[in-house]
């Protein structure tokens, strides 16, 4: 008996000096699923990429892209949102599945606060107004003109109903004088920038993140950013506080979640090797000649960016009278 005892204090004092639970120390067990809940091309798909390889290697296990798109980006995060909470299926979301979709739609299939486990807020983006090239020259000043001398004949495309772009264009016609534009939704904004290019779209509040490779190879014209300054990336390119467009200075949040009840252990280590990542040269510097802006942070700071912007937006919603379609 003294002897089965001592054998059980041992195994007691063991299990008491391993530094995390057994489940957590085994994490990564296997490749990680980082699910894109847009279309590839797009913004999230290019900060995703960017950063998936990267990550992969710090955790030593592969970071698998898997684009979910549809709905605004609700599949794909509805789908993290019922997977198994072990750390293996995470998801790379933004102010249009977290902080905007659940103002706008209150049917949303998951509860963006609930049912999921901030993990780290790791960049920023304004937003670039966009015409097609054959769109009659001028800035935005004058496309707006255009649009209030002809309302309902033009359309703006955007990545799905209550979606960064589409509330982006809104606010836009709201600040630019309550402009009646019709609202064209995609399954996401490469299939926008398409329809741009062959003059069936008159314009796009697009990511500068997936909107500078058009803008260079000039398929598209950049006519004002959002934001409180000039883009480092699109440094000729005005804001529209410059213009005389007031309320427009905002930018979209890019930032990883994992499924609720994920092991705290878990989101910390993801949190410390992506704020890591945000922190490298190669990996900053990438981002803002993309036209991001890198951040880091403890889950607890970016839980509070996504409830404030939904708080934010949410009042833009109901005094705009903006409704899901």
């Amino acid at each position: 008996m003294q002897r089965r005892a001592s054998l059980i204090a041992l195994s007691a004092l063991a299990a008491a000096s391993l530094p995390l639970p057994a489940a957590a120390q085994a994490w990564p067990a296997k490749p990680l699923r980082l699910v894109i809940p847009f279309p590839a091309g797009g913004a999230t798909d290019i900060i995703g990429r960017l950063l998936a390889q990267k990550l992969g290697a710090a955790l030593g296990q592969q970071v698998v892209i898997d684009n979910k798109p549809g709905a605004g980006g609700t599949i794909g995060s509805d789908l993290v949102a019922k997977a198994p909470a072990d750390g293996h299926t995470l998801l790379l979301a933004t102010s249009s599945t977290h902080s905007i979709g659940p103002a706008l739609n209150p049917k949303m299939p998951y509860d963006a606060f609930r049912d999921f486990a901030p993990i780290a807020h790791v960049a920023n983006a304004p937003s670039v107004l966009v015409v097609g090239a054959g769109f009659p020259k001028g800035n935005a000043l004058d496309l707006i003109k255009t649009l209030k001398a002809n309302p309902g004949k033009y359309n703006f495309g955007s990545s799905g109903i209550g979606t960064y772009p589409h509330l982006s264009a809104e606010m836009f016609k709201w600040r630019a004088g309550g402009l009646f534009v019709v609202h064209i939704p995609y399954r996401g904004t490469g299939l926008v920038v398409t329809d741009l290019i062959a003059g069936q779209i008159t314009f796009l509040m697009d990511s500068i993140v997936s909107a500078q490779t058009h803008i260079r190879d000039g398929r598209v014209r950049a006519l004002a950013v959002t934001g409180a300054q000039r883009s480092g990336s699109l440094p000729d390119v005005p804001t529209f506080t410059e213009l005389g467009v007031p309320g427009l200075a905002f930018s979209n949040w890019f930032g990883f979640f994992a499924p609720a009840g994920t092991p705290a252990e878990v989101v910390q280590r993801l949190n410390r090797e992506l704020n890591t990542l945000m922190r490298a040269p190669d990996v900053a510097d990438r981002l803002r000649q993309l036209g991001a802006d890198p951040v880091t942070g403890p889950p607890e700071a970016f839980a509070k960016v996504i409830r404030d912007e939904h708080d934010s937006w949410k009042a833009v919603i109901q005094r705009a009278g903006i409704k899901a379609e």
